[in-house]
């Protein structure tokens, strides 16, 4: 095509910041963050997240560098996700389930230079910072995250003592309103940097690119059927996959952000009931507790509210009675690795004629690949043929396309293993059928998925391992009706031993953050195939006919 150039005119590197630009102009005056008392309109928000920029440049980030997060759904958190890129740094948003050592280790492997702390959560950073000065000089600056109406901890009631700290809002008086944003290059250049499961012997950090948040945002707009203005209810944790990307999508939209700290029944109603939310996600642990909410906690809805779900596919039962109570839940399914959703379970209207039941299982599948993936596909691992789509054959599922992570930060092997064949490997095992939807089977690595957390198994039994009276163990997945499922161990102690489940549950949790220790232990010998491994699917089995460790508990009570 001869006289065609790339120049400025044509050409501006995708980034999920220019949704911020434009809403500030096109909604200057709407509300943009709520929570409690606290309001701010898309300009405010422009002007907070401009004035944070110019406060990282000043307190020495420089672009590429790491600036990490320990922060719940606060407005903060919101902020940080377009103050940090606008400055042309990398956002780094931790788990805040994670203890000081696992703070620790992602703090030393992304090198992060600032870390952005939540008052109740600072503890936690100290205690990180403190063993992380044990081997390093270089230990991240800390900013507090404080609230107006709140100095005081809610656990000990003493004073928050800054010692020393930066306190957030005024980092954001130190900035210039005028301040020019720092506009990626690349739009590959990196913009956050998301923490798989968190293995203290190797942890994968995720890459994401401007390209890949912009491209997923506009997805997550269309996935969730978001028109101009939403408002959305922050029920899924912005530390995780950047909150599905809907950080950024809300802003796409001019929507309004209500801001939940701690996510509950009554919460999440009141929320809906108060600012008359549209949408709003979650894992099953979410839509479990909307269904078993208290009666004198529950609302009328004043509208429907689509509910967008993940991790594993919720019970049909559970999706009857959301849709009694007014939720449309559309199941999606991803990794970190591909920015959160994937995939979508696609509705087709000649399935309204269905059964209720046929139709929660075909809400149960994972679906096709949403609009700003290129392709997701059932595969043979080694062959790389595309199984039959008969529902039955197995094998791996793919991702191919621009939402698909740049790579795991240092480490390069794991990046080429990942993407071994052109593909993005899941490490999951599915099926595909015969309309070419995706259906996930088993994982192939025996992840466990605990309200919508990822838990390595490998990571448990090495802990139950280190154990002086543990011979042999192995963890699988315990169905659980409150968050899914739980870690169940069955261990074979060495002879003359004798230890209680309760006295390895209670060692397992002072190594290992509370949510990945095993809430049951089983007490056996261990099946072995005929080379000496494991066979994890005997267990799975066993464990799958004790039933839900929840409803047990429960109906005991």
């Amino acid at each position: 095509m001869e006289g065609t150039i790339q120049c400025s005119a044509n050409y501006v590197p995708l980034s999920p910041i220019s949704f911020l630009k434009r809403s500030a102009m096109v909604y200057r005056d709407a509300p943009s963050v709520v929570y409690g008392d606290v309001r701010f309109t898309w300009g405010e928000t422009l002007d907070r997240c401009t004035r944070l920029a110019s406060s990282l440049t000043l307190l020495g980030i420089s672009p590429g560098n790491v600036v990490a997060t320990l922060a719940p759904n606060i407005p903060a958190m919101y902020e940080l996700h377009f103050g940090v890129p606008m400055a042309g740094a990398v956002l780094c948003t931790l788990n805040i389930r994670h203890d000081s050592k696992m703070v620790s280790v992602l703090l030393k492997h992304s090198k992060a230079k600032l870390i952005f702390v939540d008052y109740q959560l600072l503890d936690v950073a100290r205690g990180a910072i403190e063993i992380l000065s044990k081997t390093s000089t270089n230990l991240p600056r800390l900013v507090v995250i404080l609230e107006s109406d709140k100095t005081l901890t809610p656990t000990t009631g003493k004073t928050v003592s800054m010692n020393g700290s930066l306190e957030y809002e005024k980092v954001l008086t130190m900035g210039k309103p005028d301040f020019e944003i720092n506009w990626p290059s690349d739009e590959w250049d990196p913009i956050s940097l998301n923490y798989t499961s968190g293995t203290t012997s190797s942890p994968k950090g995720v890459v994401y690119s401007h390209r890949g948040a912009y491209l997923n945002s506009l997805a997550g707009v269309l996935l969730n059927e978001m028109p101009s203005m939403p408002v959305y209810l922050w029920t899924v944790p912005m530390f995780h996959c950047n909150g599905w990307c809907l950080t950024w999508a809300v802003a796409a939209q001019g929507g309004t952000n209500i801001c939940l700290r701690n996510v509950s029944a009554n919460g999440i109603f009141s929320s809906i009931s108060q600012h008359k939310v549209t949408h709003m996600g979650g894992a099953p642990t979410i839509l479990n507790m909307i269904v078993n909410a208290q009666v004198n906690d529950r609302k009328p809805l004043p509208r429907k509210v689509v509910v967008m779900t993940g991790a594993a596919p919720p019970p049909p039962q559970v999706l009857f009675k959301m849709q009694e109570l007014g939720f449309d839940v559309t199941h999606s399914y991803g990794l970190t690795e591909t920015y959160g959703p994937g995939t979508v379970c696609s509705w087709k209207p000649e399935w309204n004629s269905l059964s209720p039941m046929s139709q929660a299982k075909l809400k149960a599948r994972q679906g096709v690949h949403h609009i700003g993936m290129e392709e997701v596909d059932v595969k043979d691992p080694v062959t790389m043929k595309s199984v039959t789509p008969d529902a039955k054959t197995m094998g791996e599922v793919m991702f191919r396309g621009n939402t698909v992570m740049n790579g795991y930060l240092n480490d390069t092997k794991a990046t080429q293993d990942a993407f071994k064949g052109g593909w993005f490997r899941s490490g999951d095992l599915g099926v595909k059928h015969p309309d070419g939807y995706v259906e996930l089977k088993d994982r192939s690595k025996d992840i466990i998925i605990s309200g919508g957390e990822n838990i390595s198994t490998i990571e448990v039994e090495s802990v139950l391992f280190s154990h002086p009276a543990v011979l042999e163990a192995a963890v699988v997945g315990r169905p659980d009706d409150h968050w899914g499922e739980t870690p169940c161990a069955f261990v074979k102690l060495k002879d003359g031993c004798n230890v209680s489940s309760d006295e390895i549950i209670k060692y397992c949790r002072d190594l290992l953050p509370h949510y990945m220790a095993p809430r049951t232990v089983v007490f056996e010998d261990l099946p072995k195939t005929s080379t000496g491994k494991t066979q994890k699917f005997v267990l799975r089995g066993k464990a799958k006919a004790m039933g839900s460790l929840t409803r047990r508990s429960t109906s005991k009570l």
